[in-house]
């Protein structure tokens, strides 16, 4: 039976089939489940036959068993009385994220004194002390006081070979460019805007107004703009919605708006100048048609497009509004509040430890278990052989 096991494992050319099907009968004489079994394997290998198999179980998903609707009436009263009990679960958790939000914003007047230090370290506006710039790294420990003294001399005459730059040149730049998220909008032409960013902070609503936040993006004076602050605001929702009172999972991005960037002429990055030849139809003559049309930019993040009150988008616009909530609340949540680990690259790595990838684990038990055959002084290689011709997968 250990070789049927093998024959019905393997991938069999349907070429072959026939000298198959004869070689079953001949060592087994179950002739017709033998046929069956390698009927299915052929079939298993059949590329539409999977894809229409695979087709027909996706439209399975999700899709009731039928065991709902073969219930009593009586007791499918009674499920009508947990789902009600269910909306009233969802207004209540609706009334807990409210009070979230108003703790972060009791607790984002605790944190604001030391954003707005960090932001002076960072324009120069604050040189921090002997004591507050001490920093114990993990792998000091193991450093002799000779190797540390060292490493000092050496920064040291580092820094006399460098010019005495202010703060810390580029901070908000790097931190953008270690983001995937917001590498991805940068272009070439917005950097040196950026290198004029100084700060980000997060403001939320009043209380007792509608739940939203907004991001404020603090330049310096610059050649590009006149504007000292560009915002971009986002108005949420957290109450369940009454035609589906089940989807609801925590407060959600309803819409958001930008704000108005006076660029000074001929710095606008967000258009660009394009030159089209035209001819003319019935004279035949070329004339050259200047155009300005949109252009990538970063700053475009600050002209979202417009919610119409019906709230129906199409789908470009749909999916241009979704990358931008995932992005103003990324910033909110995450690249505000640990901006240095990100200039850094510390975050990073701590949000790729976040997602084990699949296959890792099992290749380092593939690799133990080859290391412990290796060492296992009973280990016969010879039972781990390559299995006989006929079984050998094609």
């Amino acid at each position: 039976m250990a070789d049927l096991d093998n024959k019905d494992q393997a991938e069999i050319d349907p070429a072959d089939m026939e000298d198959v099907e004869d070689v079953e009968e001949e060592e087994t004489g179950e002739d017709e489940n033998s046929k069956a079994r390698q009927l299915t394997v052929q079939m298993m290998q059949n590329p539409q036959i999977l894809a229409a198999l695979q087709e027909r179980l996706d439209g399975l998903n999700g899709s009731p068993s039928g065991y709902i609707e073969s219930l009593p009436k009586v007791v499918k009263r009674r499920i009508n009385a947990l789902k009600n009990l269910q909306v009233k679960c969802a207004h209540i958790e609706a009334k807990f994220y409210e009070e979230v939000h108003e703790l972060e914003r009791k607790y984002a007047a605790l944190y604001q004194p030391l954003f707005d230090k960090r932001s002076n370290i960072v324009k120069a506006a604050y040189e921090p002390t002997d004591e507050e710039c001490e920093w114990k790294e993990n792998d000091e420990e193991e450093l002799t006081d000779e190797m540390k003294e060292k490493a000092k001399l050496e920064e040291e005459k580092k820094d006399e070979e460098k010019e005495d730059p202010k703060g810390i040149p580029d901070f908000w730049l790097t931190v953008f460019r270690n983001v995937d998220l917001l590498s991805d909008m940068l272009q070439d032409h917005d950097e040196p805007i950026l290198k004029h960013l100084q700060d980000i902070k997060v403001k939320f609503s009043d209380p007792g107004q509608p739940m939203s936040f907004t991001l404020e993006f603090l330049f310096e004076a610059n050649d590009f703009f006149t504007n000292t602050v560009l915002t971009k605001t986002y108005k949420m929702r957290s109450e369940p919605d009454e035609s589906d009172p089940f989807s609801f999972d925590g407060p959600e991005i309803m819409s958001c708006a930008g704000c108005t960037i006076d660029w000074t002429k001929g710095k606008n990055v967000t258009l660009k100048t394009i030159k089209k030849k035209q001819k003319h139809k019935g004279r035949g003559t070329v004339r050259t048609v200047t155009k300005t049309v949109p252009n990538d930019s970063f700053f475009n993040f600050f002209t979202p497009p417009e919610v119409p009150e019906s709230g129906e988008l199409d789908e470009d616009s749909e999916a241009v509004l979704a990358a931008d909530f995932e992005i103003g609340h990324f910033i909110r949540e995450r690249i505000v509040p640990r901006a240095v680990l990100y200039f850094t690259g510390e975050a990073i790595e701590d949000d790729d430890d976040d997602y084990d990838e699949e296959g890792e684990e099992a290749d380092d038990e593939e690799g133990e278990e080859e290391a412990d055959e290796e060492n296992d002084p009973d280990y016969d290689p010879k039972k781990d052989a390559a299995p006989p011709a006929e079984c050998k997968q094609q």
